[in-house]
């Protein structure tokens, strides 16, 4: 039977179902999610399919004029590779590797036919393997053989020097998934700044959980990570507390699309950016530009430097979580005492 309209217009009972079926709103949403799942594709693929190592920092020990000989020839190389510079000896280029200023280093002995490199697996087997394939084909073309040495070796259970990634994903994924249940729960409940400041105090909480649980998962259960189990906890309740604040004062601005927004940030943009695949110098450099200053990228690179590295040079990268961390409780704050002041209609 066909249904009418109020102005006697026959409407369609097929098109009356496909209304109530697929609302304005769930349109809306599912167009967000075919965008969403697109840039997905999109981003893992231009980051990930095509590695090609660009200005990796890389020192070379010499006597002085085989050393600038060195240079000069590692900088000349297709399509700038490397990014080499002159170091004093052997002591200070394994320093800087373990500060993780270089990645790799070449000892050159003009009085032997044998060269070493110095790499660090820990940083990244990707990288170490790129730097090795290379420096034995340029000693090979000069009839010369190389000796490879792992300055910050891997793990032996940390299968191709992957699990801070993982760790680091798994407490991004928690931080706002939290922060999301804690919002969508409440419903249409407007953020009041004394409900906000409750979701922080229970995402620190979530947070001091969260991270003790991943440190021990990759450290003492299952022995996948080494390094300080107080410092890996530590930095994953940072990491866990700056994606949970951001995501509540996404949520606090734009409602249901801050989730959205926050998955474009950690799992689109984030992870193929945050160097675990593949190390920041074989990244393309729009993803190799942004990845330090996503809580994915500054929560790999940190962990990595707890691993293996002895904590070092990871000042910068606990910065960047704290900058998200402060920055999202200050407009959820914001914005929750905002929308308090605006006029309730009755």
């Amino acid at each position: 039977m066909t249904q009418t309209t109020g102005a006697g217009t026959p409407r369609s009972p097929f098109l009356a179902e496909v209304k109530d079926a697929v609302t304005p709103r769930a349109t809306l949403l599912v167009t967000g999610v075919v965008v969403l799942h697109l840039l997905f594709i999109a981003s893992y693929v231009g980051a990930l399919h095509d590695p090609k190592p660009k200005d990796v920092p890389f020192g070379v020990v010499a006597p002085q004029a085989a050393a600038q000989q060195a240079v000069t020839r590692l900088q000349n190389l297709p399509g700038d590779p490397l990014d080499p510079r002159a170091l004093p000896d052997p002591a200070t280029a394994r320093a800087q590797i373990l500060n993780r200023e270089i990645d790799g280093a070449l000892l050159i002995d003009p009085t032997a036919t044998t060269d070493t490199l110095l790499l660090a697996t820990g940083g990244g087997k990707a990288l170490a393997s790129v730097l090795e394939n290379l420096l034995t084909t340029l000693e090979r073309s000069e009839a010369r053989t190389l000796r490879t040495v792992d300055v910050a070796p891997a793990d032996p259970h940390d299968a191709n020097g992957l699990t801070s990634f993982y760790v680091t994903v798994g407490w991004s994924v928690g931080g706002y998934l939290c922060a999301s249940i804690m919002t969508i729960s409440s419903g249409a409940h407007r953020p009041t700044p004394r409900r906000s400041v409750i979701r922080l105090i229970a995402m620190a909480l979530v947070a001091l959980v969260g991270g003790l649980g991943g440190a021990l998962i990759v450290g003492p259960i299952l022995g996948a990570l080494p390094g300080s189990i107080a410092a890996l906890w530590g930095t994953g309740a940072l990491i866990i507390f700056a994606v949970g604040a951001a995501t509540l004062a996404f949520q606090a601005i734009f409602g249901l699309a801050g989730i959205g927004l926050m998955i474009l940030i950690v799992v689109i943009l984030g992870n193929p950016s945050a160097g675990g695949a593949l190390p920041p110098p074989l990244l393309p450099p729009f993803w190799r530009d942004i990845g330090p200053a996503l809580p994915p990228g500054a929560g790999t690179w940190a962990t990595r430097s707890i691993a293996y590295f002895k904590g070092n040079d990871v000042t910068g990268s606990l910065l960047v979580l704290s900058v998200w961390a402060a920055a999202g409780i200050a407009i959820t704050l914001l914005a929750a005492t905002l929308r308090g002041r605006e006029p309730r209609t009755q």
